[in-house]
């Protein structure tokens, strides 16, 4: 008998908007043998190994592979596209299983309905995913690879972040060399991508080795490197941050972006802040003021998130706390993120 083709999704167990992608399957309740899963490893630069390039030129994760409609049969080969980006991806699992359409669907669970309804809640949907969640201001992966502020917490992040960054480093330097080797035959917008990466990397490698080094230490190039990282640090953190969590509480309704309706702008508000809330101590047990106050914390400058939403749970009036502090309390208790988060934020 022949099998009915699969949408297949890359993804990373470390990547923000792979979680996001894995949160839209949870929450749409697809059932486990409805799509292949395939891990991408960042580290060892997998994603930008040629096989990987020829599904998504960007060399991102989360990446989804979907059979075209007219090759579902599973009776000829089948067809695929590639889908590439986060909010492309989640968009096709909410339209592609719900409760007027479970192609070739095995789960009973509910399919609910993710997208807005309205034109005013698809616009506040569309201001918080693309003006603001995925803005590069908000980019939660500059925010990861400047997460510190003085010495010690730069040498922090030289333990943490030196070991996968050398590794991408080698397999960069090792596509190039095959590259000019003529081992492979690749174009020359390929070789662009891999030398900006690889330049890129290095440059950040560059300060995390000094790490330990005291300033005095440090030869001019040092430095300066040290100084410019700094500055980056301070505009992601003190100032880009700032701007990006006073606009997502003026745009959120509370406790969900939408309200009560669990939406996809949700999807991409938890992985977000799954990832900022870690880069900022934050644990997964913590409740919602606890990570607020974390946050507030480390952006520093005296910033406070302000207490504008009264929420009842339980029969119980809370007193006034923060929206995206409601948001992780309620976001917390769906099974979607206690599978995806199961064993930490990340």
């Amino acid at each position: 008998m022949t099998s009915i083709p699969k949408a297949v999704l890359y993804y990373s167990p470390i990547s923000v908007w792979s979680a996001v992608a894995r949160l839209a399957i949870e929450e749409k309740g697809y059932g486990e043998d409805e799509l292949d899963f395939r891990t991408v490893d960042l580290h060892k630069g997998q994603n930008y190994d040629l096989a990987f390039l020829r599904l998504n030129a960007k060399a991102t994760v989360p990446t989804l592979l979907v059979p075209y409609e007219d090759t579902l049969s599973g009776d000829g080969d089948s067809r695929y596209k590639a889908l590439t980006d986060t909010k492309s991806i989640v968009e096709f699992l909410d339209k592609s299983r719900s409760a007027i359409s479970r192609t070739h669907t095995t789960s009973s669970a509910p399919a609910p309905t993710l997208t807005p309804a309205t034109i005013a809640t698809s616009t506040i949907c569309k201001v918080i995913i693309d003006e603001i969640l995925h803005s590069e201001v908000a980019n939660p992966n500059t925010l990861l690879f400047v997460n510190a502020y003085d010495d010690a917490s730069l040498q922090t992040l030289a333990a943490e972040q030196l070991p996968g960054l050398k590794q991408r480093q080698q397999a960069l330097a090792g596509y190039l060399s095959e590259a000019e080797g003529g081992q492979v035959r690749v174009s020359d917008k390929v070789k662009k991508l891999w030398t900006e990466k690889l330049e890129a990397t290095t440059v950040i490698i560059a300060v995390l080795d000094d790490a330990r080094k005291a300033e005095t230490e440090l030869d001019d190039d040092g430095k300066a490197n040290r100084t410019a990282f700094f500055k980056a640090a301070h505009r992601a953190w003190e100032v880009n941050l700032t701007e990006v969590l006073t606009q997502l509480s003026k745009e959120m309704v509370g406790p969900y972006t939408l309200g009560e309706q669990f939406s996809i702008a949700d999807l991409h508000l938890a992985g977000w802040l799954a990832r900022v809330g870690k880069l900022a101590g934050v644990t997964r047990q913590d409740d919602g003021e606890t990570m607020v106050k974390k946050l507030e914390g480390r952006v520093g400058g005296g910033f406070r998130l302000v207490r504008d939403f009264r929420n009842e749970r339980g029969g119980v009036e809370k007193g006034a706390e923060t929206k995206l502090g409601a948001f992780w309390d309620a976001v917390g208790e769906r099974d979607s993120w206690k599978k995806v988060y199961s064993e930490g934020l990340y």
